[in-house]
């Protein structure tokens, strides 16, 4: 399967707590393998390559002293808490929203409006920090939020609708003073 197959259908099941339709949907049905198997080994695969950016625990912990702190994440609900998990981000965020947990996913402005909902403040009042320049940036901004795009090597090009943008490098120390200039 390409990963492009494999985006379109995460794309069809965002609101899945696991990634199990997803590869029932791509798998031949005389397949030797089980979709529930392969959605295991994906997730096992993806943990073990997950790295934490240099700085970050300490940069949440700073901006959580001046900012209420919110995290959206699209996907199923078992693969993005496997990931937080492995970093114990629940606990450096106020809220926690898992698009494989409600009826939306990014870009989606209803996503967005989640965070916002459960964090208790407006849109015009958040900021949105996200490398994807259509389900980040365009959604933050569908939903009436600052957007700053993360740009990192490889990565896309910048979004022209974000409002800053900061490099995956040098976000733990360049992020606060983008913040504090929106």
């Amino acid at each position: 399967m390409s990963r492009e197959a494999y985006l379109e259908a995460h794309g069809r099941h965002l609101d899945s707590d696991s990634r199990v339709p997803i590869f029932a949907e791509l798998l031949p049905e005389d397949s030797d393998v089980s979709p529930e198997a392969l959605a295991d080994a994906y997730r096992e695969k993806v943990a073990d390559s997950l790295r934490e950016v240099e700085g970050v625990p300490g940069l949440l912990a700073d901006l959580r002293e001046e900012y209420a702190l919110g995290l959206l994440t699209n996907g199923p609900a078992d693969a993005q808490r496997s990931k937080l998990d492995r970093f114990d981000w629940v606990e450096a965020f106020d809220v926690v929203v898992i698009t494989g947990e409600i009826e939306a996913g990014k870009p989606d402005e209803r996503a967005f409006r989640a965070v916002l909902d459960e964090l208790g403040v407006e849109s015009d009042e958040a900021v949105y920090v996200g490398d994807d320049p259509e389900k980040d940036v365009e959604g933050a901004k569908r939903a009436g939020m600052y957007a700053v795009q993360v740009l990192h090597d490889d990565g896309p090009d910048r979004h022209p609708d974000a409002d800053a943008y900061v490099e995956r490098d040098s976000l733990a120390t360049d992020l606060p003073e983008i913040i504090a200039q929106l």
